[in-house]
Formats: structure tokens, C-alpha cells, sequence
């Protein structure tokens, strides 16, 4: 392989393997869905929409989500499918929940008094099982283990056919636990869950046996082994399903309104999408101006007007019926679950409280402080914005400095900041366009302008802009004497230091977050190392806290072009939608339980719990544990650290285990 190196010496080396990244492109049948819908495509012949409406596109009412609107990596693509369904649902908001049709099920058999008969289904699923373990040996072994009544294998369990035979066994066998021994319950449980709930039973009276994922999978090459370890799944199974028991659903009223805390573009945006689909949203400012960052950006990197924007945005809020805006105000305390928020906002004359089905966290974020490359001490060093706040000095200069990275991507903050390089290569155009005499160099360490703003890339060195890169260890210097400022560099290739004599620099720090620990303790929501919030899952999940009804959009989250801010704000707002459009929500039972005569009150459990799940009330003059189940997530913190063993988890009771381990 021939390469050159940054400083041009040309290499020539070899390599075992070779990976190729290649870039992305839009499919033909992309463009045969545009041509047949009548929706515009970009000229890249990805389908076009505007920065400022990121999932609309040209034809009323459709909207897209994910790389048919461009490249992007899965966050992106799910916040833009979570935003494309909120702006949808404005659209049906009237209609919501006039054809709603309720799954009926039959009254569930009380069985928790009788002796346990036990039904075991086992699978052969095709080869995946029947080709490795032995499942005529398996069943023979099942029907010798202590509860079982009754015993078959079939080819697929998961079947419609399948499902349907077991309501049916259930009912005649009078069956009241189920085993069922095939493959992961991460995928199947809920389903065989249904199915003996169509017989009528409670769905907690079912217990999966992994015999494929755990057994045969691992030991394809020797089926005795795997037959052996079959029957130890299935008898574990089989001594834990005789001590199930009905658990009772869980189900919880809905506060039907939002709360959004921080007024900037992300929170104008989802506090707007709530609004528009007829639930009432308070916005909660800590200034005395929505609008935030926003309010500093002249334009997007394609041209679109942010000031109009942000003005629209402000006329709809101010005349918007279901939108309350508190400004110089902040949360001063929080509590509750999904569904039955409540939080304490504090203002300049007054403490109020609200209660709110959902919560939406957009408190933004803002362009770090710098002592460094003389920033503060000469007026002709400027940050961010601040250069277009002066266009008669870009009209006169003749040497304009960009320097990238200023206090980012270092031990300090290890993050990029995504939005540097194209809003300084966009200010940097600017300054050519205005002042076409002018030499403008921008001092960088990556060029990241991802995605389409590579065009501003490349319209930038047409123009003459020049690029140098330094490196951490060899950072650009910038000193002053009386015939003004002097900008040095190590330029790699051209291997010598250079000498700029700048009459304006412009530095680009890092977006550093707000001050979230102390919302972040109030609503027990977690925080990177950078005080970023952290959502539930970065792929999956990227508006979600693990703490149910609450989100998070904007750069709250982690910086981010404008686009996505919004993209992500409307995703928030859909997500919330799913909580405050229903009257009630299920919420899952499996929780912790407090036998109250163990209870020491020592508060240990209440301490560890991530979720604000356990309080300690006085009763009787003495402290005890209480659980709150629609804040419980069932993870078992707090019974694994009482000393006082007063705390179980229903499905998962120390009985129940111990029954597995011993057999």
C-alpha cells in the first residue's frame, strides 16, 4: 500500500488485511418512491428537507426518517422516526382515540391456593434444537419431575397453530404454571405471556427454559452435553414455576400536560409540538428570553434564518392556548412517577407547584470560557459570534485567524464538539465574501464537517482559505506588541513554523453543558463524566432516560448541530405523547416488596435506589420503607443491600431462587 503521510513523505507498506470505508448513497428505489409520491429530492438524490423542519418533507403530510433524508448514524435515525411520528400525530391529534379497540381477555382463575399443575411445552425448533439435544429424552425426563402433569413437544411452540393448542391443553389439563422450554425469553416471553393469558391465567405463572441461546447453541457438538444441560434448564425451570404466583397489573392515572424544562430552540420546539397535539406544556426559563443559543446563530449552514425561526417559534408560544412560559425561573424541587409528576418552581416573587404527566429536560448548553490565546485581553480577539458582531472590522481586515479545539478534545473535555468546524469555516467564508481581499486562515486539528457541509469544505479552499494543522502538542501562539497580533504555527507539511500577523482572531472553544447535577439529583437522572445528560440506551433509546416519563433533547444531551436539536426536541415531544395520551399507563409490577415487621427503617434502600423508588415514612413513631411501584424499575438494589433480608421482588422472591439453585 502506498500512502502519503500529513507531512507529504511517501510510504510504501505492507498489509495483511485491508478495510475499505465507503461512503453512503441514496438507493434507486428512494428515487422511485419520490417520483411515485411527488416528494423533491436533494441534488444528491437523497429526499429534501429543510434544516429547520428536518423529518418534512415537500408533500403535505408525509414525512421521512433516517438515511433516506441523508447519511447519519442510528441515534439520528431514531430520533428523526420518533420526531416524524409526533409531527404525524399532530396532524391526527382531533382523531385520537376515536377507533381505539381494547384486547379482551378472559377472567383470570385464582390459583394461588391450589396445588401446582404444572404443563411443560418443549421445542424442536426445526434444527436449532431437535438437531442437537435429544427432545423425545427431555420429555420423558420432564414427565418424572415433581408438579408435572403434563408434557409435549412440538416443532415450533412460537407458532400461531402452536399457541392456539396450548390455550386449549391449558383449559383441558386444567394446567395453572407453564413451562415452556425453547429459546430466549427476551424475545418470546411476552408472547407465551399472552397466550396463557388467553386460557386464563396470569401471565406470571409462565417460565421459560433457554434450551436453545444456553444449551444447544453452546454445545452443537456434542449432543449429550447439551441434552444433559437441557434437563438441568428444564428441572430449574420446573422447581421455580411451582412457586409462581398471580401478580396482580399495575396501572397508573395520567397527569395530561408537560413540562419543559429550558427555553431554548430544542424546548420552544417540543413544548410547541405538545401544545399543537392539545396537551397544556409549561416552559421553565431560567433567563429572562426564550430562545437560548439560538438567539446568537445568524443562519443555518445551508442558508436557512434562524432569527425568523426563533420568531416564529416566539409568536406561537406567546399565542399558543396550552402553553404556560415562567421565565427568571427555575425547579427547586421534584417528585413522583410517570403519569403524576410534581415539581416545585421557584420564580422571583413566588413558589409554584405543577403537577405534569411527562417531563422534557432541555437545558442547553454554551460556549466555554478562555483564558487562553489572549482572549479577554484584546478587543480583536473574539469567540464564536462575537466576530459578526463587528462587520466594519472584517470590511478592514487583511489577516483574519480562525483557531479550532480552543479547550476541547483535551484531558479536560475529551469530547468533540461537532458544530465548530462547520460554523468557523461558515464564518470564515463570510469574511472572504465580505471582504474578498482579506487572507483568512483557519488553525485546526480535524476538519469535521460531516456529512453535506463537506461543501462548505470544499467552497472554502476554492476561495483561497487556507488550512493549517497543529497538533495538542504543538499548539498555535498568539502574542501582541505595539504593532498589533502575531499568530504562530507549526504548518506539518510544510515542515517550518509560520508567522501570521493577525488583525482578528477568532477562537473556537468548546460547548460545555449547563449547571445539570443539581436538576439531574432532583429527578434522579444520570450525567456523563462531562455532565452531559445520559440517555437509556445511545442507539436505541436517545431521547429516553431509564427513568420512565421523562426525556431529553437538545444540546442537554451532547452538542449538536441545530437540525438535530430541533429533530430531537420533536422526538421528545412524540415520546412524551405516548405517555399523556392515555388515560392510564401499565407499568410493569414486577417491584420490590417491604415486609414491614422486618423493616428497621435504617434507610439503606432508599439511599442506592436510582429511581427515587423507596421513601421512609414514620409509622407508629417509628421509620419504614414504603415502595412506590410506578417508580420501581425491579432491578433489586435495594433487597440485595437491606441487612435486615425485609425486602423481596415479586417474580423474583429469594424462594424462588434458592428453588433453582438447590434442585
Amino acid at each position: 500500500h502506498r500512502y502519503a503521510d500529513q507531512s507529504g513523505v511517501i510510504i510504501n507498506q505492507e498489509f495483511e488485511m485491508v478495510v475499505l470505508s465507503v461512503g453512503m448513497e441514496p438507493t434507486a428505489s428512494i428515487a422511485e418512491l419520490a417520483a411515485t409520491m411527488k416528494i423533491e429530492l436533494n441534488p444528491y438524490h437523497f429526499i429534501k428537507t429543510s434544516d429547520l423542519t428536518p423529518v418534512t418533507t415537500s408533500c403535505p403530510g408525509i414525512y421521512v426518517a433516517g438515511v433516506a433524508q441523508g447519511c447519519k448514524d442510528i441515534p439520528q435515525a431514531v430520533m428523526e422516526a420518533s420526531a416524524a411520528a409526533c409531527i404525524a400525530g399532530i396532524d391526527m391529534a382531533p382523531a385520537r382515540g376515536t377507533e381505539v379497540q381494547t384486547q379482551k381477555f378472559p377472567s383470570e382463575i385464582d390459583v394461588n391456593a391450589i396445588p401446582a399443575r404444572l404443563g411443560v411445552f418443549i421445542c424442536n425448533c426445526g434444527a436449532n434444537i431437535g438437531g442437537l439435544a435429544n427432545v423425545p429424552e427431555l420429555v420423558t425426563f420432564a414427565k418424572t419431575l415433581p408438579g408435572v402433569v403434563y408434557v409435549e413437544d412440538n416443532m415450533f411452540s412460537c407458532s400461531q397453530d402452536t399457541q392456539e393448542k396450548i390455550v386449549k391443553v391449558i383449559k383441558a389439563q386444567k394446567l395453572n404454571r407453564i413451562v415452556v422450554a425453547a429459546c430466549t425469553p427476551r424475545t418470546h416471553e411476552p408472547l407465551f405471556q399472552e397466550t396463557i393469558r388467553n386460557a386464563g391465567l396470569n401471565p406470571y405463572l409462565f417460565e421459560m427454559a433457554n434450551i436453545r441461546n444456553q444449551c444447544t447453541w453452546v454445545h452443537s457438538n456434542d449432543k449429550k452435553i447439551a441434552t444433559d444441560k437441557a434437563k438441568d434448564l428444564i428441572k430449574m425451570a420446573c422447581s421455580r414455576a411451582i412457586l409462581l404466583e398471580s401478580i396482580p397489573s399495575l396501572s397508573v392515572d395520567v397527569e395530561k400536560s408537560a413540562l419543559v424544562v429550558g427555553g431554548g430552540a430544542a424546548g420552544m420546539t417540543a413544548a410547541v409540538c405538545l401544545a399543537d397535539q392539545g396537551f397544556p406544556t409549561t416552559i421553565i426559563e431560567r433567563s429572562n428570553t426564550l430562545g437560548g443559543m439560538a438567539l446568537e446563530i445568524e443562519h443555518t449552514w445551508n442558508g436557512m434564518q434562524v432569527p425568523e425561526f426563533i420568531k416564529d417559534l416566539n409568536s406561537k408560544i406567546k399565542n399558543h392556548p396550552h402553553i404556560t412560559v415562567m421565565l427568571n425561573s427555575e425547579v427547586s424541587d421534584a417528585s413522583g412517577f410517570v403519569g403524576n409528576f410534581e415539581t416545585q418552581v421557584k420564580t422571583a416573587e413566588q413558589i409554584i407547584n405543577i403537577k405534569h404527566g411527562a417531563v422534557i429536560i432541555a437545558t442547553g448548553a454554551k460556549p466555554a470560557d478562555t483564558d487562553e490565546y489572549l482572549y479577554g485581553k484584546n478587543h480583536n480577539i473574539t469567540r464564536w459570534h462575537e466576530l459578526e458582531e463587528n462587520p466594519e472590522k472584517i470590511a478592514q481586515a487583511r489577516q483574519v485567524v480562525f483557531i479550532q479545539c480552543v479547550g476541547s478534545r483535551n484531558d479536560a473535555r475529551p469530547y468533540c464538539s461537532r458544530v465548530c468546524c462547520t460554523t468557523s469555516v461558515m464564518q470564515a467564508i463570510n469574511v472572504k465574501e465580505k471582504n474578498p481581499g482579506a487572507q483568512v486562515y483557519i488553525i485546526y486539528r480535524d476538519i469535521r464537517t460531516f456529512g453535506e457541509r463537506e461543501l462548505l469544505y470544499k467552497k472554502a479552499r476554492q476561495m483561497g482559505i487556507v488550512f493549517i494543522r497543529y497538533t495538542l502538542e504543538n499548539k498555535p501562539v498568539v502574542t501582541q506588541d505595539e504593532t498589533g497580533l502575531q499568530v504562530k504555527v507549526f504548518d506539518c507539511v510544510l515542515g517550518r513554523d509560520l508567522q501570521i500577523d493577525a488583525d482578528l482572531i477568532n477562537l473556537a472553544t468548546a460547548i460545555e453543558p449547563a449547571d445539570n447535577e443539581p436538576l439531574a439529583a432532583l429527578y434522579k437522572l444520570p450525567l456523563n463524566s462531562e455532565n452531559f445528560f445520559m440517555e437509556a440506551h445511545a442507539k436505541l433509546r436517545p431521547v429516553d432516560f431509564a427513568t420512565d416519563g421523562i426525556f431529553m433533547c437538545g444540546l442537554a444531551h451532547y452538542p449538536k448541530p441545530l437540525d438535530e436539536s430541533i429533530a430531537q426536541a420533536m422526538a421528545a415531544a412524540g415520546r412524551a405523547a405516548t405517555v399523556l395520551s392515555k388515560k392510564a399507563i401499565q407499568v410493569s409490577p414486577l417491584v420490590s416488596q417491604v415486609d414491614q415487621d422486618k423493616c428497621i427503617g435504617c434507610g439503606l434502600c432508599a439511599e442506592v435506589c436510582a429511581f427515587s423508588a423507596i421513601v421512609i415514612k414514620a409509622e407508629d413513631g417509628k421509620n419504614k420503607a414504603e415502595n412506590i411501584p410506578a417508580s420501581c424499575k425491579g432491578c433489586g438494589l435495594c433487597a440485595a443491600s437491606c441487612p435486615q433480608q425485609a425486602i423481596d421482588m415479586l417474580h423474583f422472591r429469594d424462594e424462588q431462587i434458592r428453588a433453582c439453585l438447590c434442585n
